[in-house]
């Protein structure tokens, strides 16, 4: 019954998605012009919803309770992530410019990395530290280097989301089977 439940979430969410791309956006009384969206920022859109599971750490291989939160907002235009992670809570923020996927993420670790897409399919999105829009150092700060979500069923269901972190100069990856909750 609950694997029913979450795949007629799903279908609602896209299907609620869709129809609001399809309508215009009106602040009192200008029409919003129409943004074309890019093939990532639609992958990105399947994750809208709730979503729970358990991430390992690979640096220590503790196992900690996670929870992510996908809403469209801006018209549309822009989808925000409300992650929490052992309860510490974190943003990232996903829109595109000039037709390309950015994605900053404000993190816990005290720094604001910005991605870009490095691979895109039907079933997974990849993104790769923007070396251009950061000025990061792995000799003095720690900061996510990359994030990756893999679809695992035909419904959207459930996803493993992958990231690597530079934490004190050493490269480690966390891992999280996360299920669609809402």
């Amino acid at each position: 019954m609950k694997k029913l439940y979450v795949g007629l979430m799903a279908g609602i969410m896209a299907a609620v998605s869709a129809h609001a791309a399809d309508e215009p956006v009106v602040i009192g009384d200008v029409t919003m012009p129409t943004v074309q969206s890019s093939t990532a920022f639609q992958q990105v859109e399947k994750k809208l919803g709730k979503w729970e599971g358990k991430m390992t750490q690979g640096l220590t291989g503790a196992v900690i309770d996670v929870s992510y939160e996908w809403r469209l907002t801006s018209g549309g235009n822009t989808i925000t992530e409300t992650l929490v992670e052992d309860g510490v809570e974190m943003l990232t923020t996903y829109s595109d410019d000039n037709g390309e996927l950015v994605v900053k993420h404000y993190c816990a670790l005290g720094t604001q990395p910005v991605f870009s897409v490095s691979s895109v399919s039907d079933t997974e999105l990849a993104l790769a530290l923007d070396e251009s829009a950061n000025d990061l150092h792995a000799e003095h700060e720690s900061f996510v280097t990359s994030m990756k979500w893999t679809m695992q069923d035909d419904d959207n269901s459930s996803m493993l989301f992958t990231n690597t972190i530079m934490l004190d100069g050493e490269l480690t990856e966390n891992s999280a089977m996360l299920t669609r909750v809402e």
